[in-house]
């Protein structure tokens, strides 16, 4: 799925909870055109499976994988700890502190590839996590 190229904006000062931001809204977009893409319509149904693959964590349980088989670079790593490291000053309802500030970490990483351009790496990083998530928790987008 491509997306447009980013706003321009300094994206090596940005603090990691701005990076994370942006991760997300891209992750959920990029989450359900999977899912329309997929052919699922209705909106019950399309809620259900995007949290599938959107919430802490899956995203969380992702990152592990991706850390575990060494799948981020070296700098991505970087961006990752520098995202799971940010105080966000709010305390997640649904999940453990620690869950969430490895799905932070994640989506980081996504605002972080988005936002500096890297679309092909951007792509390969959702699509594998993605992947791991399929396995993990079932699904199939």
């Amino acid at each position: 799925m491509t997306m447009k190229l980013p706003p321009k904006v300094d994206y090596k000062q940005l603090n990691s909870l701005a990076l994370a931001y942006m991760g997300d809204a891209i992750y959920d977009v990029f989450i359900r055109g999977r899912l329309l893409e997929s052919g699922k319509t209705r909106p019950n149904k399309l809620h259900l499976e995007a949290t599938r693959y959107v919430s802490a964590k899956a995203q969380a349980a992702a990152l592990k994988v991706l850390i575990d088989t060494n799948f981020l670079s070296g700098k991505e790593l970087e961006i990752a700890r520098r995202g799971r490291n940010a105080k966000s000053g709010t305390i997640p309802k649904n999940t453990d502190v620690q869950t969430y500030r490895h799905s932070t970490a994640l989506e980081a990483l996504i605002g972080w590839l988005y936002l500096a351009n890297e679309q092909k790496r951007l792509e390969e990083l959702i699509e594998k996590t993605i992947e791991v998530i399929n396995q993990e928790r079932g699904g199939a987008i």
